[in-house]
Parts: structure tokens; sequence; C-alpha cells
């Protein structure tokens, strides 16, 4: 096989991508990606020792950072961009083996090869090959490293987030270092490993609660908003992604200039935020999520941004409009440089081209309704509780996650109009575009979707849960009446998932399939541990649930 990936959902037949990845990331790419987390691991080693001794590690957090988040699906599939990566990679790992040296420390007599090879970049494609996913040979070690791994990209994806906001922990970069350093270690056991895994949904929390605290300092408390889901006469910017500071300097860079921006995916709760809100120019969201972007972005007519992860490769017809920026990339699209000395962002080349582009095409008329993250929930406690004590609320059901491709994801949408009138889906994420435009009606003036925003806003959620235990009196979360039906996709679903296991959220149901990536005994611990199970049909399943 010339590849080998399954860390995320769509993998082929379940499995792994073995000649090409359904993202659309080729063989050359996925081995350079697998390259570069084998190069962070034994960068990791020497951190590890660094930190310990109170070395400098500012340049190490921000590499380890953004070179893991560059390899999440869909982020970036740029070889170029991989090879600089690694060689810089390599640089850095021998720069830390020489300060740990002069300030006096020693090393291991016997150091694993991730903290010792070299080669040229003509060599990288070969080293890669030998070098990823099934280089462990044991099926179960492999299944909890990789778990390890993607846990550790999803947390570094927030942490870049948050960073981005001059927020950060570093006991959040330290615990990436010790994860991925782990994963050499030959003589750590499978309970070993999984007790790592465990402590990645702690550190989970960690990085998801920074997160939200960066963003609400910034920007307010997300609050209730309308949304208008149709478009204005004006030339226009299209901004997807996640990327928060970067919709910030675009917005104060296009006032006045006669340009709109929409959001679109993952960027629909900016519109929540007071200090984003605004901004009159901000005038609604374009589309869906992240896997229509083909004919939405074709539609769109102006210019498109695209902030973080969630690119698929794009059509010759709109890849001129394109423009990429962070640990985004595609060969052939223009990219966004990196803020240079604490000054915003220069979009100027952007909205130059946005201006003469036409107004977007209409593709829906209407409006959403969000900002019910943990702040304006929490206000309207009362009327939660009252309405849950009189009966009007019998359940709640937690819909976060990612939406996808698969035919088989039409299941959220259906299991959405199949639950009871008295019942109110919690969502965060791409996974509410399947049932956010559903008249799904209200509950004494509570809407029955309440979008608490984006995937990382899921530590909403669990803010709301522990509050609605606290409220009424109980000892373990999972005696509310809330049930769990959450979709994945990727590495920041990954993270998700673990950090409601750390706190101890159980029989969680997780679909369209179960991940490729984890061996059969493994998904054995998390179903007699945790009560982790599948999804079936949609009637089945709101049955099953509203009988527990």
């Amino acid at each position: 096989m010339s590849m080998f990936c399954f860390q995320c959902q769509e993998t082929t037949k379940g499995t792994a991508c073995v000649t090409k990845g359904i993202c659309g990331k080729t063989e050359d790419v996925a081995r350079l990606q697998d390259l570069l987390i084998y190069t962070l691991r034994g960068i990791a080693v020497f951190a590890t020792q660094a930190r310990l001794m109170g070395l400098p590690g500012k340049q190490v957090d921000e590499f380890m950072m953004e070179s893991l988040f560059s390899t999440i699906t869909n982020a970036n599939f740029d070889a170029r961009y991989f090879v600089a990566r690694v060689e810089e990679g390599l640089n850095l790992r021998e720069d830390l083996r020489k300060d740990i040296l002069g300030a006096g420390g020693t090393l291991p007599a016997s150091l694993p090869d991730a903290a010792t090879w070299l080669a040229s970049a003509d060599g990288f494609d070969q080293k890669g090959a030998l070098v990823g996913v099934l280089a462990t040979e044991n099926e179960d070690v492999r299944s909890l490293r990789e778990l390890l791994t993607y846990g550790v990209k999803g947390i570094a994806a927030y942490a870049e987030h948050a960073h981005a906001l001059a927020y950060e922990e570093e006991g959040i970069f330290a615990f990436i270092e010790k994860a991925l350093a782990a994963t050499l270690d030959d003589a750590l056991t499978a309970d070993d490993l999984v007790a790592l895994v465990l402590e990645a949904g702690k550190f989970g929390v960690d990085v998801m609660a920074l997160l939200d605290k960066a963003n609400t300092t910034s920007y307010g408390n997300p609050e209730l908003t309308t949304v208008n889901i149709g478009v204005r006469n004006n030339p226009a910017i299209l901004v997807s992604g996640h990327d928060l500071k970067d919709l910030e300097e675009l917005l104060a860079q296009t006032q006045g200039t006669g340009v709109d921006v929409y959001t679109h995916g993952e960027m629909l709760p900016a519109h929540y935020y007071p200090g984003l809100k605004r901004y009159d120019h901000l005038v609604g969201n374009y589309g869906n999520a992240w896997h229509r972007q083909h004919a939405e972005f074709d539609s769109f007519n102006g210019v498109v941004f695209l902030t973080t992860n969630c690119l698929i490769p794009p059509k010759d017809s709109y890849k001129d409009r394109l423009y990429t920026t962070g640990v985004v990339g595609f060969e052939g699209v223009r990219h966004i440089a990196d803020r240079v000395e604490g000054q915003p962002k220069d979009f100027s080349a952007l909205i130059a081209q946005a201006r003469m582009c036409p107004p977007p095409t209409e593709i829906e008329t209407g409006e959403l309704v969000g900002g019910f993250a943990h702040h304006q929930v929490l206000a309207l406690a009362d009327t939660v509780v009252d309405a849950v004590k009189t009966g009007a609320i019998k359940k709640f059901f937690v819909m976060a996650g990612c939406d996808g491709r698969n035919k088989e994801r039409d299941y959220y949408g259906d299991f959405a109009q199949a639950l009871p009138d008295d019942t109110v889906i919690l969502t965060a994420g791409c996974a509410k575009y399947r049932y956010n435009k559903l008249d799904l009606g209200d509950i004494g003036g509570i809407p029955r979707v309440l979008d608490a925003g984006q995937c990382n806003d899921s530590y909403s959620l669990v803010v709301i849960a522990l509050k609605l235990k606290e409220v009424f009196g109980l000892d373990d979360i999972n005696q509310l009446p809330i049930s769990y039906n959450i979709a994945w996709y990727e590495q920041k679903a990954v993270i998700v998932l673990l950090a409601l296991l750390y706190l101890g959220v159980k029989d969680i149901h997780l679909g369209p399939t179960l991940p490729g990536f984890l061996s059969p005994n493994v998904v054995t611990v998390l179903v007699n541990t945790f009560g982790i199970a599948g999804i079936t049909t949609a009637q089945d399943d709101v049955a099953m649930f509203m009988s527990s």
C-alpha cells in the first residue's frame, strides 16, 4: 500500500485509506504527515527533559502546536509545507539536544530513532513510509497510541485558537510533549496507554475551558441571536474555518469598503458574540457544513477565506478566489501570511479582489437562531428548570459533533425529527446543519434546538450539564435527563469525546460509525467501561433513548 491513514470517520471502508485519502490527501502528503508526527515525537523526548530543567520552550510549544494542527483532516494538502516543517523540526530537535547538554544535562545512552534520525529532503518520502501508523505492530498498542495522538491533535487545534487570542497554559503544552514521547515507549502497557488517553480527556476539558475564556474575554459572552441566511446585493467575502481572531481583523479592515462579510460552516457562531456582531457588514451565514463547499463556494461568487481546517481540494471554478492562512494550505492557493510582531494580518489583496466580484447568488432565505452557550442558557436556568420540573421538557439530547459527506449522516436529521415534542437538542459543531433549519418549534419559548456554537463549545454543554446536576441535587452527571448521540468526523471530535469520558459521562452513542482506528479489544474496553455504543436507525434509537 502507498499510504495508511484511518484518522477520520470517512476512511475507506471504515478501515483505512491506502492509495489516496477520501479527504483528497495524496500519498506523498500522507507520508510526509506521518514523518512530521514522528519528528514531533522525537522533539518531545528532548522537550520533556528541557522543561524539567527550566529551559525556555516557547518556540517548541508553538512549533508542536501548529505542526499537529496542520496534520488534522482537511487542513493542509501542500507537500512543500510539510517538507519545510520536517526540516525545521529536525533543526529544532538538534537545538534542543544541544541546549540540554549546554545546560549541564545528560541524555540517555539509548535514544529512540525518532530522536536521532537525520536525512535530507530527498530522503523524507522513504523515511515517511517506514514510520507511519503500521510501524507499531501490536494492534491494540497501535490503536491506543493513535487514539492518544488524535486526542493530542485536537488539543493542539484548540490551543492554537486560544493562542491566537494570547491565551495559553504551560500545562497543556507539557502534556502534549509527555503524550507524544509516550507513544515511543515500548515499555508502556495497554493499561498505561489507557490512563494516558483519559489524561488527554482531562486536558481536553482544560483547553476547551481556556478557549472559552479567550473567546468570551475577547468578544463577550455569546447571546441569543438571529442570523440571516439570505444575501445582500454587495460584493462579499465568505469566511470559513474556526478562527475568530482572523474574522475580527478582516471585519476591521473591510469596514467602510462596501464589501459584506458572511460566515460559512463552523464560523456561524461568530454572529453570537457581541464584539463581532457589532460590525454591521457581518451580514449573515451562507450555506451549510464544510462538505458542501464545492457548490456553495461556486455560487458565492466572491472571495472565500479559509482560516483553519475544513478545506477540501478546491475546484478550478473558484480556486482563484480562494485564500488560506495559518496552518491551512493547498498548492496553487494564495496564502495570507502570519502576524508579524503582533500586527494584524494584511488582507488588502483579498479585499481588493472581493471588490471586483459580483454579489453572492442567493441559495436560501430565512433566519437561524443561536447563541445558547453556557452563559446564555444559565441566564435562562429558572425557565429551563421549571420546564423540567413540570414535565414540559422530558429529556435533553446532546447532538454535538461534526457533519460529513456520507449518506448515512441523514440519520441525524431523521433522529431530530423523530424526537418527541417534549425534548430539547443541545448542539455544537457543524453536525447541527443536519437539523438546525428544520421547524422543530419550541417549548414555552425555549427553542428545541439550542446551538452553543463551534465544536470547541461542547465545553458549554458540559458546563450546562454540571449546573443542572447541581440544581437538581444529583450525585452523578449520568442521573440527569440527558442522552448523548454524537456525530464525529475528525480529531477535534476525538478530544471532545475523551473530555466527556474524563468527566464520567457514560452511555455515549457515537456515529455514524465507530472509529476505524479502534481495535476490537479497545472497543470492548470502551463499551465495558463507559457504555460507548454505535447507532442503528433513527426510529429505533429514539425509542431506545426515550425508554431509558
